[in-house]
């Protein structure tokens, strides 16, 4: 089997357990903590070969969204968020495609894109994403401030365990 099926495969089952048996777990109550929620299993998508068809991306994002959903009991929001996601990650990755174009063969890996490059396209993939599950979680505008609060905590903590965690294993695949 290829290496990056094996990583990916690997990858997958690694977040959709972390997400949904020991993240899930994590609550904060009282004050503005109520308002993280430590969001991590989009990376998976983040993280997808440059050379992966929309299609297939899509798919997964699906996948992934639905096992997610089975344990958080949420009927497709994970699943409609995470899609969602998939189908921006092209449209981002065009509008940040260096002068020279991506190597196809390469993933948007922390260690094959940079630093500067790598955080904004986790930072902006990541924002959408939390903003666009947390819209679709009240699926009303009249909880704006609710959206807009646990959409700025949930993305900092997210982005910050997730680009930490780009920075562990950044040499060791």
């Amino acid at each position: 089997m290829n290496k990056v099926v094996t990583i990916n495969i690997i990858r997958f089952i690694v977040l959709v357990l972390l997400q949904s048996l020991v993240l899930r777990r994590i609550t904060f109550d009282g004050g503005s903590f109520g308002f993280i929620h430590f969001i991590v299993y989009p990376i998976f998508i983040l993280l997808l070969p440059f050379r992966t068809p929309r299609e297939i991306v899509l798919v997964l994002a699906f996948i992934m969204g639905f096992c997610i959903d089975l344990f958080y009991e949420s009927l497709g929001i994970h699943a409609a968020t995470l899609v969602f996601t998939a189908y921006i990650r092209g449209i981002i990755l065009k509008l940040m495609e260096p002068y020279g174009g991506y190597d196809n063969d390469k993933s948007p890996t922390l260690s094959n894109m940079g630093p500067a490059w790598f955080a904004t396209y986790l930072g902006v993939l990541m924002a959408i994403h939390t903003f666009f599950y947390f819209s679709v979680e009240a699926f009303s505008f009249v909880f704006i401030f609710e959206i807009i609060m646990n959409t700025l905590f949930s993305f900092t903590v997210s982005f910050i365990l997730l680009y930490l965690s780009q920075m562990i294993i950044r040499n060791r695949i």
